[in-house]
């Protein structure tokens, strides 16, 4: 699944006295804010396919048993430039993954804060990368896009124009690493990820999160309670197909990519529809609706359905998770978790 991990992350171009990855041969790889759903899976992924050793996981938070055991990781404030750079030499990391955000509807309930990391620590992120010659993916997420672009299906290329902080430290990072590359060499790669969807990781504060609950409120049994109108179509993809798309991202060879931020998808969604897909499992489940204006209105502003052709086209994107599949697996998961 995972088979293309192992290929281009070795091979980086090198200059001047910065190090680089063909200083050794494995890649080293740092993950930022590493304790959330993407950081934990894209570090076990590439753990078995380059050695434990491959990756530091990092985070502001203290790690469980289980994340020690896998493999280094380290503290790290991401607001620290001084502590990342020394984290990035000591560890002479090859390629930086930068996870650390604040999401949507956590970032409108404290704007400085997600000033400060969703923006502050992308330059910092940027700077690091170019002094050391190394590979730099940040994701980004259906929140670039706003009101005025085109919904139905939204392209790669067009009218972003967010209204959330998240949205708009996203467009920044897209662009700066679009500078970056154009003007200073960076090799800046980036995913718009539509709404990432886990059966057993605890989701982080986003718009999409409904769909993890919902299927946890089936699996015991109960009522739930949605944040969201029945109607309210996003797009969305499961875990693991979000990983991959990661891997092939980090090692599509340079030649095939045509940009430096692509959409990437696997199905769209109401939570009517979600429900109704429950329900072929759990025929007893019921859903009411009671939309929070605050979370109602970002979804209203974002894509519908993504065009991801661009992917598909130029380095093979293609997910494996449809919404039949993706909702009995998340069924069969919380049942055996509660």
């Amino acid at each position: 699944m995972f088979r293309r991990c192992s290929q281009s992350l070795l091979v980086m171009s090198s200059g001047g006295a910065r190090h680089s990855s063909t200083d050794s041969a494995a890649p080293r790889v740092l993950i930022t804010g590493g304790l959330g759903q993407l950081g934990r899976s894209l570090a076990a992924v590439l753990r078995k396919t380059h050695g434990s050793e491959s990756v530091v996981l990092t985070d502001i938070k203290q790690a469980p048993d289980d994340v020690l055991s896998a493999g280094p990781y380290s503290y790290l404030d991401v607001l620290d430039e001084a502590a990342l750079r020394r984290t990035v030499v000591e560890q002479r990391i090859t390629t930086l993954v930068h996870y650390s955000a604040l999401l949507s509807v956590v970032g409108e309930q404290n704007v400085p804060l997600a000033m400060k990391v969703n923006i502050d620590s992308v330059h910092s992120c940027m700077k690091i990368a170019h002094d050391y010659n190394m590979r730099l993916f940040i994701p980004s997420t259906i929140g670039a896009f706003g009101p005025h672009c085109p919904r139905n299906p939204t392209p790669d290329l067009t009218v972003q124009r967010p209204r959330t902080i998240y949205g708009v430290s996203k467009v920044h990072m897209e662009l700066l690493g679009e500078y970056f590359h154009e003007s200073k060499g960076l090799d800046f790669r980036s995913l718009r990820f539509p709404g990432v969807l886990s059966a057993d990781t605890p989701p982080g504060g986003g718009t999409t999160d409904y769909a993890v609950h919902m299927a946890v409120a089936a699996a015991k049994g109960e009522t739930f309670v949605c944040n969201l109108g029945p109607e309210t179509r996003l797009p969305m993809m499961y875990l693991s197909d979000c990983v991959r798309a990661t891997c092939e991202m980090l090692t599509a060879p340079a030649e095939k990519l045509r940009l430096r931020t692509y959409n990437v998808t696997a199905m769209s969604f109401t939570p009517e529809e979600f429900a109704a897909e429950i329900r072929k499992y759990k025929p007893d489940f019921k859903v009411t609706y009671s939309p929070n204006p605050v979370v109602q209105a970002i979804a209203d502003s974002w894509p519908e359905v993504f065009d991801d052709s661009g992917a598909r086209n130029d380095w093979g994107w293609n997910h494996e998770y449809s919404m039949s599949r993706l909702a009995k697996h998340m069924l069969d998961v919380a049942s055996r978790l509660n």
